[in-house]
C-alpha cells in the first residue's frame, strides 16, 4: 500500500529566518518517489500551483513505469529493482524581483546506476509568472558570446584539477543550450551572479560528476539581457 507523507522539515537558516521545505515521499513495491520545494515558493500560489503539478506529473509515470518494469521482470523471472525517482528545489536567491530556484534530480530505471540532472527556474514577481532562466537574455548566442572564454577557462580547470591527467574529447567546453543555468545574487538585492551547471557527460564522463561554474555578471552580461529585465541585474563590484 501507498505511504504518502507530506511535511514541513526545516533545512538551515537562510537570513534572519528558518527556511522550509514542502516534502512529498511515497513508496511502493513498484517505485519511491521523492520531491521537494521550498516555503517561499510555496507561498507564490501560481508557482506552487506549477510545482505540484509537476511533482503528481512525475509521480503518476514513475507508478505507472515501474508497474509495468515489475510485471515485466516477473515474468521473465528476472529480479526487480524499484524504480525510483527524487527531485528537490532550492533557493538560489530571493531578490526584489526574482525568486530563483535550483533543481535537481535523480532517477533510476534498473542498470548500474540512476541518471542525475540539475534545472533552473525563476519566478518573475512584476508578472507573476515563472520563467527558464535563459529566456531573461535576448538571445542564447550573444549570452555566450558574452561568457564562452572566461566560462570555458574556469570549466577547464576545474576539469584538470579533478581528473589529475590529461583532457579528453569527453572534456570539450560545452554550448550554453547544454548547460542548466542558475541566477544568483550575493547581497539579495540584485541579480550579480551566473550559475553554469554542466550535468554528468555533459562536460565529462559519469565519474567525473557534474561541473557547476560560477561568474560573476559583468557590464557585457547586463547587455544581453532583455531591456525590461537589465534593472533586476547589478555588475558584481
Amino acid at each position: 500500500m501507498c505511504k504518502v507523507m507530506i511535511a514541513l522539515a526545516l533545512i538551515g537558516a537562510a537570513g534572519p529566518a528558518m527556511a522550509q521545505v514542502v516534502t512529498r515521499n511515497a513508496k511502493t513495491a513498484d517505485y519511491e518517489f521523492s520531491y521537494a520545494y521550498p516555503a517561499a515558493a510555496a507561498r507564490i500560489a501560481g508557482l506552487k500551483a506549477w510545482l505540484d503539478a509537476e511533482r503528481a506529473r512525475i509521480q503518476a509515470k514513475t507508478a505507472r513505469d515501474g508497474a509495468v518494469a515489475r510485471r515485466e521482470a516477473k515474468a521473465s523471472g528476472y529480479p526487480y529493482h524499484a524504480y525510483s525517482f527524487d527531485k528537490t528545489w532550492k533557493v538560489v536567491t530571493d531578490t526584489p524581483r526574482f525568486l530563483s530556484l535550483s533543481g535537481d534530480s535523480y532517477n533510476f530505471t534498473g542498470g548500474a546506476h540512476g541518471s542525475p540532472a540539475s534545472y533552473g527556474l525563476v519566478w518573475d514577481k512584476a508578472a507573476g509568472r515563472r520563467l527558464d532562466p535563459k529566456a531573461v537574455f535576448v538571445s542564447l548566442p550573444a549570452f555566450q558570446t558574452a561568457i564562452r572564454t572566461d566560462y570555458c577557462a574556469r570549466l577547464k580547470a576545474e576539469q584538470r584539477r579533478r581528473i589529475q591527467g590529461e583532457l579528453s574529447s569527453m572534456n570539450a567546453c560545452p554550448s550554453l543550450k547544454e548547460l542548466t543555468v542558475l541566477l544568483g545574487s550575493t547581497n539579495g538585492r540584485a541579480i550579480d551572479r551566473i550559475g553554469l551547471i554542466a550535468d554528468p557527460y555533459v562536460a565529462g564522463s559519469y565519474a567525473e560528476g557534474a561541473y557547476e561554474v560560477t561568474l560573476p555578471v559583468t557590464r557585457a552580461i547586463i547587455g544581453t539581457v532583455k531591456p525590461e529585465y537589465r534593472g533586476a541585474f547589478a555588475v558584481r563590484g
